[in-house]
């Protein structure tokens, strides 16, 4: 429930510091006291439009603060710990509205969007008013209301769930259509272009091993030649060592003669033709260990090629040969497999679509018996609120052909104010006074299948009197034994049934020079509130047999007054 309702520096309001309990609170006053600024600000903290004007003149911002009690499972604490809210203790509602038309919200003292604001606010507060274009007559809300009287909102969540389950059946017929028919299109190049690449076998990292392979062998050749000439010079046509070997013998036979000079010259010699030899045969042994096959660096280089070109053929890098072709090779599959699959999916799509209008039509038929009985139950509420020959229907538009979360039913709540007058949606055949009746009649009904924590009811009693009013009141007072309900109200027979009265009163500002005024707020005890309801029934000038009248009022709603 509202707890505390702190209102600073909007419009005629000062200082506001109002504590509310729960059962049924009233506020009266003067036209023109204020009572419709308190609600706009309140409205203002709930995330309603903001507007610079409602700050007071000659201040930069006013601010609004709503203090709510509500049980730790309520929605609301849900809905704010999905913004990650600390939502312990009780759940404060801000909004801080600037001159230049500025404004921001808080829950909590975290700052938050003013949708958030308002979709946390709706959870906890219902405002209910002639001209209101929420709540009740709101006809988008219509279906879930009538879903929420029926107890219908796991049937309606099957229908949700089944709806969701057709529309991704649709969804992957349509998709798969959409594959086949470009594989189709394409055919002929997929089934050129697989057995294309299933020639070629392209291999993961293949083209870096080709192109070393290659590379080692292009090395190898230059070598190969470097070493060839090194031999031949050695050990070739042009090699020293014959020219040498006949020297060392001439140089032998002498040797003899003087071996002081021939035998160091004759030592040398022949290191040198060893040297040459095994030089020859290290070139030699170099030369068998550098051979390769040509035809084998040509077939590397063709392979290598190969590859190549097919990636700019395919406008791919050669490792994205191998996952083209196994892409193409699926697409050629599915192509294949598309009757079958194409098959398959329109099956589960009939599957699916039976599935949506058996839960459809038995949710229909359902909304359809749980509409009786709300017109019944309204029904029974309409005589006392001078109401009785007027009509309330709930309106259903089925379609057959609907495949919406929703089911098949449109739902609008319609009235005949009238026999003989043509029914028609509640928002436009109803006058505000009868709207806001029709409103009450069906908010009683409904808050035994649940409501939100607060109900704001505003002058709902407006060009109603004697026997109405006094049945608005009693209304009200059945709802307030369930959830809390404030009523601002002109009929002191409401304002009678109230727990809490609460006066709306223009007041000189203390120490102003300027003799401006303010709205004050005070909470009446029973000498106030009988003097008060005393003034709602006399005008201006209050009698003894007004107080008395009040007097009555009050103890026959079981008040001392």
């Amino acid at each position: 429930m509202l707890a505390q309702l702190l209102i600073r520096d909007i419009v005629l309001i000062d200082r506001l510091d109002l504590s509310l309990s729960d059962g049924l609170s009233v506020l009266t006053g003067e036209t023109g006291a204020g009572k419709s600024i308190v609600l706009d600000a309140f409205a203002l903290a709930l995330g309603g439009r903001g507007d610079g004007s409602l700050v007071r003149h000659g201040e930069a911002q006013g601010q609004i603060s709503a203090v709510f009690d509500l049980p730790m499972a309520h929605p609301a604490r849900l809905l704010a710990q999905a913004q990650e809210i600390d939502t312990d203790g009780d759940l404060i509602l801000r909004r801080v509205q600037y001159a230049d038309g500025r404004t921001r919200a808080f829950v909590n003292d975290q700052p938050v969007s003013v949708q958030i604001l308002k979709l946390i606010g709706a959870a906890i507060v219902e405002i209910h008013g002639q001209h209101d274009d929420r709540a009740l007559t709101d006809a988008g809300q219509h279906r879930a209301i009538l879903d929420g009287f029926g107890g219908l909102d796991t049937q309606a969540a099957e229908v949700a769930a089944a709806s969701e389950t057709l529309k991704r059946a649709r969804q992957a017929l349509q998709a798969q259509r959409i594959r086949v028919e470009a594989a189709r299109k394409e055919a002929d190049f997929l089934r050129h272009a697989v057995a294309e690449l299933t020639k070629l076998a392209p291999c993961s990292g293949e083209e870096d091993a080709l192109a070393a392979t290659r590379q080692g062998m292009m090395q190898a050749e230059k070598v190969a030649r470097d070493l060839s000439e090194a031999y031949e010079a050695v050990g070739g046509q042009a090699s020293p060592l014959p020219a040498l070997s006949a020297v060392l013998r001439r140089l032998e036979r002498r040797a003899g003669q003087a071996p002081a000079l021939i035998d160091p010259s004759s030592a040398a010699l022949n290191t040198a033709l060893v040297a040459l030899e095994e030089a020859g045969e290290a070139l030699q042994a170099a030369m068998r260990a550098a051979q390769y096959d040509p035809r084998e660096l040509e077939r590397t280089e063709e392979r290598l090629f190969a590859l190549r070109a097919a990636a700019r053929k395919f406008d791919v890098p050669v490792d994205g040969l191998l996952p083209l072709a196994d892409s193409m090779a699926a697409d050629l599959a599915a192509l294949d497999d598309s009757e079958g699959a194409l098959g398959r999916l329109e099956d589960e799509l009939k599957q699916a679509e039976a599935a949506f209008v058996r839960l459809a039509q038995a949710l229909s038929l359902a909304r359809r018996e749980a509409a009786a009985r709300l017109d019944s139950a309204v029904k029974t509420e309409l005589p006392p609120l001078k109401l009785e020959r007027a009509r309330f229907i709930t309106q259903i538009e089925t379609d057959a052909a609907a495949r919406g979360p929703e089911g098949f039913d449109r739902v609008e709540f319609w009235v005949e104010t009238n026999p003989g007058t043509r029914p028609g949606p509640m928002m436009k055949v109803a006058s505000g006074g009868e709207l806001s009746r029709f409103m009450l009649a069906l908010k009683v009904v409904l808050a035994e299948r649940g409501s939100a924590p607060t109900l704001v009811f505003d002058e709902i009693d407006t060009g109603v009197g004697g026997a109405v009013a006094d049945a608005i009141g009693e209304r009200l007072a059945r709802l307030a034994s369930r959830v809390q309900v404030i009523s601002v109200t002109h009929a002191p027979q409401v304002a009678a049934k109230a727990g809490r009265h609460f006066l709306i009163a223009k007041s000189a500002l203390d120490g102003d020079a300027a003799g401006r005024t303010v709205t004050r707020v005070t909470a009446l005890e029973e000498q106030g509130r009988r003097e008060e309801i005393a003034r709602m029934l006399a005008g201006a000038s209050i009698t003894e047999e007004a107080r008395a009248a009040a007097g009555r009022l009050l103890e026959a709603a079981g008040i001392k007054g």
